[in-house]
């Protein structure tokens, strides 16, 4: 077989302050993540929103520590996939790739390339599929494969997504089931389940399966649990005007607390890790949210992390994946579609409809960076002199 790699996807996320603001500026830089009708308007944006958001983003920080814990806990999860495996006979180097911050995945291709790696398996860290978390990285790396005849040598395969595997839901089912026993009314507790959201357009348009399959663990999880606690899935973390997947979860949660419900548990379902969101949003804000509604009892499920089930399960999948046919970046078939952003209208000038409707929209995207420039008191503008 050769020598085998695993390489492990993730998003990633500052170490220090000083990261935060190039962190964002990757983020909003991925067309997946904002998607523009110019592609030249992508970093110019990426950069107004990076600028103005630094400040806020830091503040979060710090209340969890100065940085994000998320490279950290990747990396134990890397040295205990790798000890499973070869615990499995099999002796296979672990890699972590990350889309947004260091060790980016740039940096992991280059180090499989210097092992001298002949098979590889690609594993996101995410069980369920997105075009904006798996999808993203998945594309990074279908870039880097056309423009590199080594890496088109390695026999690789592909995991889109695995959030039925039996260990995964059995590890999250064990986690629920102790902060359940944690509280003085276990048998009342309310579940709530908080995932990431994404915009609708996302399932709507390009058929992202995210929801599908969140819904689906969401389901297998509390059977797996096998309680009869009621439960609620909403989503978090959603950004700019547009709709994103509903219930959201800072609306989910006042809603609860008018019905009654007392006592909370909160599931990150949509991560294995913890890091900003799960620290900071849902310890933090969501929190007080549910203290300032009435609830007063308010536990959270920590994430998988190491949890010896869920290493194991990934272990065996890794070694599942390597013995059958191999699944290929064009072979994941929401690779293929593109959200419609816009009208396919052809931009004219003069005093056409089409030429009216893309005037608006440059005017407007001026008009937003104006106010950037105006709240932040950085830009281009601010830079010759103009403000």
């Amino acid at each position: 077989m050769g020598r085998v790699g695993v390489l492990l996807l993730n998003l990633g996320g500052p170490d220090q302050l000083e990261d935060v603001r190039p962190f964002l500026f990757n983020l909003f830089s991925d067309p997946e993540i904002i998607r523009l009708p110019f592609a030249w308007l992508q970093k110019p944006l990426a950069w107004l929103i990076s600028t103005s958001r630094a400040k806020k983003s830091q503040e979060n920080y710090k209340q969890i520590g100065g940085g994000s814990p998320l490279r950290r806990i990747t990396e134990e999860q890397a040295h205990a996939l790798q000890q499973a495996l070869r615990d499995r006979g099999q002796d296979a180097q672990v890699y972590i790739g990350m889309r947004y911050w260091h060790p980016f995945t740039e940096e992991a291709i280059a180090r499989i390339k210097r092992d001298g790696i002949d098979r590889l398996v690609i594993l996101p860290l995410y069980p369920q599929f997105s075009i904006s978390t798996s999808g993203s990285s998945f594309r990074l790396l279908e870039k880097l494969w056309q423009e590199d005849p080594d890496l088109q040598a390695i026999d690789y395969t592909v995991i889109p997504s695995w959030y039925k595997r039996q260990g995964y839901l059995e590890a999250m089912a064990d986690l629920i089931a102790k902060e359940l026993d944690q509280s003085s009314h276990p048998e009342k507790a309310h579940i709530f389940f908080s995932a990431h959201g994404v915009p609708l357009s996302y399932v709507e348009e390009a058929g992202d399966p995210y929801q599908q399959e969140i819904e689906e663990c969401t389901e297998l999880i509390m059977r797996t649990l096998n309680r009869s606690n009621p439960h609620t899935l909403a989503y978090q973390s959603r950004v700019g005007p547009v709709e994103w997947l509903k219930p959201y979860t800072e609306e989910a949660i006042p809603e609860l607390a008018s019905q009654g419900v007392e006592n909370l548990v909160v599931v990150p379902v949509s991560f294995v890790s913890e890091h900003i969101e799960t620290l900071e949003e849902i310890d933090i804000e969501y929190r007080e949210l549910a203290e300032e509604s009435g609830i007063h009892h308010f536990q959270r499920v920590p994430a998988l992390n190491t949890h010896p089930v869920f290493v194991a399960d990934l272990a065996d999948l890794v070694v599942n994946a390597m013995n059958s046919p191999s699944m290929k970046l064009a072979d994941v078939p929401q690779m293929r579609k593109q959200v419609k952003m816009y009208p396919q209208e052809r931009w004219e000038w003069g005093l056409t409809t089409s030429a009216e409707v893309w005037n608006g929209r440059i005017a407007m995207i001026g008009f937003i960076a104006l106010l950037i420039e105006l709240i932040s008191g950085h830009g281009p503008l601010h830079l010759v002199g103009l403000l």
